[in-house]
């Protein structure tokens, strides 16, 4: 995979941080390659475990022929974004991670990502009987990360720093 490098590499999160953001974030916006070489992202709900995040879908449509053309892909994930009208900026933080996505095909991994997603946006509450009801109405797309790469405001990085 080809690793472009940060232009303004003081503004860098390290690989710990910016995986912990990419783990802990609402949604992120999923960019594949699309229709007619367009790109085509869409905001997803999403849930990280080990070197993988996984998406649920309709078993068919633009996402599902996107990955079947080529699985490379993107996620992003808006940590921090506060728009400072007076200082013509905004303090944003956020993170992309690019790799492979593929359909999950094995049962017992499609039933381990469901419940991950369930614990993720529905915590507390026993997701069998929704789990059932869908299970064979959903796919699952596992996206393997192999990179991932944050970036922050500098007027972050120097309150951070004290400077």
């Amino acid at each position: 995979m080809m690793e472009r490098k940060m232009r303004r590499s003081r503004q860098l999160l390290g690989d710990d941080r910016s995986r912990r953001i990419l783990a802990e974030g609402k949604y992120a916006v999923w960019a594949v390659a699309g229709d007619d070489d367009y790109p085509y992202s869409v905001p997803v709900n999403y849930a990280v475990e080990g070197g993988y995040a996984y998406i649920h879908s309709a078993p068919a449509g633009h996402k599902i022929d996107a990955i079947r053309r080529n699985p490379r892909c993107s996620l992003c994930v808006v940590d921090r974004d506060e728009v400072v009208p007076e200082e013509f900026t905004s303090y944003f933080r956020s993170v992309i991670a690019f790799g492979e996505a593929e359909i999950v095909e094995n049962d017992d991994e499609k039933l381990a990502a469901l419940n991950l997603l369930c614990a993720k946006y529905s915590p507390g509450i026993d997701p069998r009987a929704e789990i059932d009801r869908f299970f064979n109405k959903v796919c699952i797309i596992r996206i393997r990360l192999d990179r991932v790469t944050g970036k922050e405001a500098i007027e972050l990085v120097r309150k951070e720093q004290g400077s």
